[in-house]
C-alpha cells in the first residue's frame, strides 16, 4: 500500500510538471518578444503580456525564471518568489543579505523595498542578465543595493564579510549547476554566514530533478538543521539550512512569520508558505547521497 501510495504521487508530480511546462510554452506564445539573444550561459529571452507583466526566460520553451511588474516590486507573479522569504523567519533583522541568481530582480527587489537599510549583494555570473535586470525589470543599484557580475561559487569563497542571509537561486536553463549543489560549495556558505544566519536554496522537487533526494542530504550532512518548505502551485522546493541545532514547531513558525508580514508590510501573509508546506527535516534522507565535487560528471540536470 506504501509502494502504491508513492507512485501515486510520482506520477502526479510528474503529471504537475508537466502541466506546468505545457502552460509556459502557452504564456510564451501569448506574449510580445522584447529581447532575445544567446548569452554564453542561456538563450536570454524576455517577453512582455498585453497588461505590462514582464517575464524572463532562458530558452524559449523553458521554465519562467522571473515575472516583475515594472516599478512594484511587491508584485511577487510566481510562487516561489513568495516563499523564498521564508528564510527571515530563522533572522528577523538581517544586515547583510547575499543573493546568487539575479534573474529579473524580482527577490532583491521585493527585499530592498521591506529591508532598505540592509546591505544586499546579488551575483549572477551572467553580465547579460546583469544588464537585460536592469534595461527590462527596473532593476536598479543604489547605496546598499549592489550587483556583482561573477560565479556565485568563488564569490562566496572568498568574501571576508558574513552574511546573515544566503538565497541560492542560480537556475540556469535546466537546474542549479552542480558545483552549486556540492558539500565543498555548501561548506563555503555555512562558512560565509554569522553566527545567527541561515542559507536559503531554491531547487526543482524530486518529480523533476532525478538527485532532489542527493542535494537534500548534502544539505543534511552541512548544516545541523533543515527545513523543506513545499511551494503551492509550483514544482520547486525552498529549503531553509541553518548552522545550529533550531527544532521551530510549526505553529511557532508561522507566528513568526506572520508576525514579519505584518510589521515590514508584506503584500501577503508568509504564514501562509508555513502552513501549507512546512517539514522539518529531522532523519536523514536515505534515499540520496552526498554530492562531492570530485563527482561533478553527475549533473542535476532535470529528467
Amino acid at each position: 500500500m506504501i509502494r502504491r501510495r508513492l507512485l501515486v504521487a510520482a506520477v502526479a508530480g510528474v503529471v504537475a510538471t508537466a502541466a506546468v511546462l505545457a502552460c509556459c510554452v502557452a504564456v510564451l506564445a501569448d506574449q510580445k518578444v522584447l529581447y532575445e539573444k544567446p548569452s554564453p550561459y542561456n538563450t536570454i529571452v524576455v517577453t512582455e503580456d498585453d497588461q505590462g507583466l514582464r517575464t524572463l526566460w532562458f530558452e524559449k520553451h523553458g521554465a519562467r525564471q522571473s515575472v516583475v511588474k515594472v516599478g512594484d516590486p511587491d508584485h511577487l507573479e510566481l510562487p516561489y518568489a513568495r516563499a523564498m522569504p521564508m528564510g527571515l523567519a530563522f533572522v528577523a533583522e538581517p544586515k547583510r543579505i547575499l543573493i546568487v541568481g539575479l534573474g529579473g530582480g524580482t527577490v532583491p527587489g521585493f527585499l530592498h523595498k521591506h529591508y532598505p537599510r540592509a546591505t544586499i549583494d546579488v551575483v549572477d555570473i551572467d553580465p547579460d542578465v546583469v544588464y537585460v535586470a536592469k534595461r527590462y525589470f527596473g532593476f536598479r543599484e543604489d547605496a546598499t543595493l549592489h550587483a556583482h557580475v561573477a560565479d556565485g561559487r568563488r564569490f562566496i569563497e572568498t568574501c571576508r564579510d558574513p552574511y546573515d542571509l544566503i538565497f541560492l537561486d542560480a537556475f540556469g536553463s535546466e537546474n542549479i549547476p552542480y558545483h552549486l549543489a556540492t558539500r565543498e560549495f555548501l561548506e563555503a556558505v555555512r562558512r560565509a554566514l554569522s553566527p545567527g544566519g541561515v542559507a536559503v536554496g531554491n531547487i526543482w522537487s524530486r518529480a523533476s530533478n532525478r538527485l532532489y533526494d542527493s542535494m537534500v542530504r548534502t544539505y543534511q550532512e552541512v548544516f545541523d538543521d533543515l527545513y523543506i518548505f513545499d511551494v503551492r502551485g509550483a514544482g520547486n522546493k525552498i529549503l531553509v539550512a541553518l548552522p545550529r541545532p533550531e527544532h521551530v514547531a510549526q505553529d511557532d513558525l508561522a507566528r513568526r512569520a506572520r508576525r514579519i508580514s505584518t510589521d515590514r508590510h508584506f503584500p501577503y501573509d508568509m504564514a501562509d508558505v508555513v502552513i501549507y508546506g512546512y517539514n522539518y527535516a529531522d532523519e536523514e534522507n536515505t534515499r540520496g547521497r552526498v554530492l562531492r565535487d570530485r563527482d561533478r560528471k553527475e549533473s542535476p540536470n532535470r529528467s
